[in-house]
């Protein structure tokens, strides 16, 4: 990460993540399909009405993962190998006790949120159901997304990404027997979901256990380091509460598309579920900027951060670009493999063409982002997004779709407020960049030059 060709390295780091990306999809479409097909359109909404709630709970400690991640790559990138072995444990320690809350939290909060988000009576029963079930997996959820952070903090994006595909594989056979064999419908496919998750925990905790060198896991270790909680929550909780608060104006926006139906909201499901595919790059060269640069930030090279920045952001546009293309060209077919409802495929169809193919601006508003975090600047950087994503979603809806409620008008929010973020985003980092380069004792002539 620190020398050789970089679009090479780049590109080593990120296609494992990618993969695990697209193999995580699929399999979770596979679950969507599942439902949609074999428990019908009502099935299909109730899963689908459940994903803002549950996005917004979960965020706030992924973004822990996130401080984390951070945190080693820094210390691996600085040299300073004695800390490394603090924050495994203490990142474990944060995760056993967030998904422990959040377990608690799932139970008791999951009927107040969907009724307060105006969940249609069809279909309450059912996503309250899938939503206490899913989050009795939360421990398991943030062990692995804790384990896997770890190993991608040193470079390692292989061993999760087989991970995923094992479990994965194994979520989607206990689907096709819960949901079909057994008529469990939502409860099959949460269950389901919390099983391979828990399988992915425990492999990647062994995974870590059988490490030969510092960041090597020893559970009777588990424990608060007062140093290294103080890195991962100065990183991670801006990071977290920006998710969190990007969930939350999907919330509102849930809300809305509530008020259509539970045709609408299967539609909104079944197209939101092909949307994800989307992001089989993003993320990976998000992680790639994000990594990349947060070890290039401990070594000062502050030439490679900006290299990283530009390579990055021009990968993530053309891939993300092109296969939103590609949905908004084949999205009838795509959207009949989830469900055969006419009505259901057209509403479906108007996500498609005024979210879907626009995703690309989110892909790239997220690059300078993680670079941000990466230099060790969380807070600003969380503040400018919730001022774009946040600020304009909630604008859009209060101040021009109740007066024009109509799908088409409600969707236009997404890509007006990526647009706007990815501007702020940009001139946001130009100036913590300047900011970091002083930081390290060179003027700012010195970013042009190799360190």
């Amino acid at each position: 990460m620190l020398d050789g060709p970089l679009l090479k390295n780049v590109l080593l780091f990120s296609l494992p993540i990618m993969l695990s990306n697209l193999l995580q999809i699929a399999f979770n479409a596979a679950d969507t399909v599942i439902v949609g097909k074999f428990s019908g359109q009502r099935a299909l909404a109730a899963v689908g009405s459940t994903g803002a709630i549950v996005g917004m709970l979960v965020s706030l400690f992924n973004g822990l993962s996130v401080g984390a991640t951070i945190v080693l790559a820094q210390s691996l990138g600085s040299g300073v190998i004695k800390r490394i072995k603090a924050a495994v444990h203490t990142a474990y320690y944060l995760a056993l006790s967030g998904g422990l809350i959040l377990t608690a939290a799932g139970f008791f909060l999951s009927g107040y949120l969907l009724r307060m988000t105006g969940t249609p009576e069809d279909i309450l029963d059912q996503a309250l159901l899938y939503m206490r079930i899913y989050f009795a997996g939360s421990i398991p959820l943030f062990v692995y997304n804790c384990g896997a952070s770890v190993m991608r903090a040193k470079g390692d994006s292989v061993r999760p990404t087989m991970i995923l595909t094992a479990t994965g594989a194994i979520n989607v056979l206990m689907n096709l027997f819960l949901v079909i064999a057994l008529k469990m419908d939502v409860a099959g496919v949460a269950i389901a979901t919390v099983i391979s998750e828990s399988i992915s925990a425990i492999l990647v905790t062994a995974c870590l256990m059988r490490e030969d060198d510092q960041t090597r896991l020893v559970l009777s270790e588990i424990m608060l380091d007062r140093h290294s909680l103080a890195g991962i929550l100065t990183i991670g909780l801006p990071a977290g509460l920006q998710g969190m608060m990007w969930s939350l104006s999907n919330v509102a926006i849930q809300k809305a598309l509530n008020s259509f139906g539970s045709i609408t909201v299967a539609g909104n499901t079944a197209a939101a579920n092909i949307e994800e595919f989307v992001y089989i790059g993003m993320e990976g060269f998000s992680q790639s900027a994000m990594t990349f640069t947060s070890q290039n930030a401990g070594a000062k090279n502050v030439k490679r951060i900006k290299e990283i920045l530009s390579l990055t952001t021009v990968m993530i546009t053309a891939v993300s670009f092109m296969i939103g293309a590609f949905i908004l060209w084949q999205g009838d077919s795509l959207l009949l493999l989830y469900t055969d409802d006419p009505s259901v495929i057209n509403v479906g169809k108007i996500r498609i063409k005024y979210v879907v193919f626009w995703l690309f601006l989110n892909g790239v508003l997220d690059v300078p982002s993680s670079s941000m975090r990466g230099m060790g600047y969380s807070t600003l950087p969380t503040v400018f997004m919730l001022m774009g994503i946040v600020g304009v979603r909630l604008g859009w809806i209060y101040l021009f779709w109740n007066t024009h409620p109509t799908l088409e008008v409600l969707y236009m929010c997404f890509p007006l407020s990526w647009a706007v973020t990815t501007v702020l985003q940009f001139i946001l980092w130009s100036v913590l960049y300047r900011r970091f380069v002083r930081k390290c004792g060179l003027p700012d002539a010195s970013a042009g030059e190799g360190q």
